[in-house]
């Protein structure tokens, strides 16, 4: 049976709290949501959080419930407080992560950069890293350096707070001689708005397909074993450790691949182990009809058997088809695909010194 993850959490409270009340219309944090998230990931044994408590009274109750030790950091001047306790939480991280080493996770919760160091030192002592944060308070520079971070107001459970033109929004008066405006017309100007009110915005699936396919095609490249869902979503994560599939809409990782696999995209295929797939790249399909795209533009643009330059044929491609993507069948770049589609035998490619550039002949 595969051992579990053992996790220390440790929490810049000050940060998170401020965080959350600044960035989320003055709501309280809550330390549930993290819990939860942290539970599917592995057994949490060691929970501390960094504060001087005189600030955050009504949270010390919330926390010792939680099983959270508080560790006080008295001094009351300001920047001085909070460096002291920032000192605090990676003396401790550190001196954890050489005396305890059956823990193999560190959790991060703060969106302050100073903890960036620490970070790298924990990975390079051969820790993984987690991150947490609110979205709004938190460093661009904190995110990339984790293995995974998780922003505190995408988590189940976090109450998602309204946003601030709807908050402050008073209702439409009708003016004289005018009707008040009608319930469809009043949900008719919410989707103009963009979406209802509370309601997060949707991400780019087409963007994620193209993630995912280059990342797929990197893997099977680097000729490394079979590309297993496990391992591509571990690579996704190294790529992007802010990245979700809840952020896309999908409940889990499977249910992404499904859908993605439903627009042929990837394939699946049974994997090693019971819920954990393989994933490859179609070989035929939507690749082999991009080929004879290919092959017909260079044929069209390069009459009685003239060569076509690689420059400006992308886009000839695109009036052909609109919706042509070389980096949706896993190809980093078009110059990629076209060597792909020499290597099939739909086009012939070769380097021209005198053009300085690629040259196309359609075969076949």
């Amino acid at each position: 049976m595969e051992q579990e993850d053992r996790i220390a959490l440790f929490l810049d409270y000050e940060n998170l709290a401020l965080g959350a009340r600044d960035h989320r219309g003055g709501a309280a944090f809550d330390f549930r949501p993290i819990a939860d998230a942290l539970a599917e990931r592995g057994r949490v044994v060691v929970r501390r959080a960094y504060a001087d408590w005189s600030y955050f009274d009504e949270d010390r109750r919330m926390l010792t419930r939680s099983h959270v030790e508080l560790i006080e950091i008295p001094q009351r001047m300001g920047a001085s407080r909070k460096n002291a306790a920032d000192i605090k939480m990676a003396v401790d991280a550190i001196e954890l992560a050489f005396e305890r080493d059956y823990i193999s996770t560190f959790v991060i919760c703060s969106g302050d950069s100073d903890f960036t160091p620490l970070v790298h030192k924990l990975r390079e002592l051969n820790k993984k890293v987690i991150g947490v944060g609110v979205e709004g308070s938190t460093s661009a520079l904190l995110p990339p350096a984790c293995d995974e971070f998780l922003y505190y107001d995408r988590l189940e459970g976090v109450d998602i707070p309204p946003t601030a033109s709807r908050r402050g929004r008073p209702a439409r008066q009708a003016g004289p001689g005018q009707r008040p405006p009608e319930p469809e017309q009043e949900e008719r100007e919410q989707e103009a708005e963009g979406r209802p009110a509370g309601e997060e915005p949707g991400r780019d699936v087409d963007a994620l397909a193209v993630l995912v396919a280059q990342t797929v095609a990197g893997l099977q490249g680097s000729a490394s074993g079979e590309v297993t869902a496990s391992r591509l979503k571990r690579t996704l994560l190294r790529k992007d450790p802010t990245f979700s599939e809840s952020d896309y809409g999908f409940r889990t990782f499977g249910e992404l691949l499904r859908h993605l696999a439903g627009h042929n995209v990837v394939d699946l295929a049974e994997g090693p182990a019971k819920g954990d797939p393989e994933v490859s790249l179609p070989e035929h399909g939507d690749r082999e009809v991009a080929f004879g795209l290919l092959r017909a533009v260079v044929g069209d643009l390069g009459s009685a058997g003239n060569p076509v330059a690689l420059s400006g044929l992308k886009n000839q491609l695109r009036r052909a088809r609109p919706d042509f993507s070389e980096k949706k069948l896993g190809y980093r770049s078009f110059l990629q695909f076209c060597k792909a589609a020499a290597t099939g035998g739909a086009v012939d490619l070769r380097w021209s010194p005198e053009a300085d550039d690629y040259l196309l002949t359609a075969q076949g």
